[in-house]
């Protein structure tokens, strides 16, 4: 991988920030492993999604560089920090990307509704 297609992928993340990126990477939740196991190997129309991805300050949960998609799953805590989510999403959006949010149950319950949607975001 190129060091300038690198570059633009992280939108300037520190390497503190793809420091804890990778230790996140370890410590997924039961939500994130059932998504990661439909996300990964490009099983989403031959997109290649990352896990626990770096953008600028931030570490998104998922990451297609390809599709400019941003997919983030919410647990219960979430609830409490709307303001910080939506701040999130609006400085994400800046670099022009797609940002979609899932609850934990959605993924637990209807997983394969989440894939139809990430599908479909994809090729719009």
């Amino acid at each position: 991988m190129s060091k300038e297609l690198e570059k633009n992928m992280y939108y300037g993340a520190t390497s503190q920030t793809l420091e804890k990126a990778l230790i996140l990477r370890n410590r997924l939740t039961e939500a994130e492993i059932l998504l990661w196991e439909r996300l990964k190997g490009k099983q989403i129309l031959g997109y290649r999604f990352r896990r626990q991805h770096p953008i600028n300050i931030y570490i998104v949960d998922f990451y297609c560089h390809s599709a400019k998609l941003v997919v983030e799953l919410n647990g219960g805590f979430h609830k409490k920090q709307k303001e910080y989510d939506r701040e999130r999403t609006k400085d994400l959006k800046m670099y022009g990307l797609k940002i979609l949010r899932f609850y934990n149950s959605e993924i637990e319950m209807n997983i394969d509704d989440v894939v139809l949607k990430i599908k479909q975001t994809c090729i719009i």
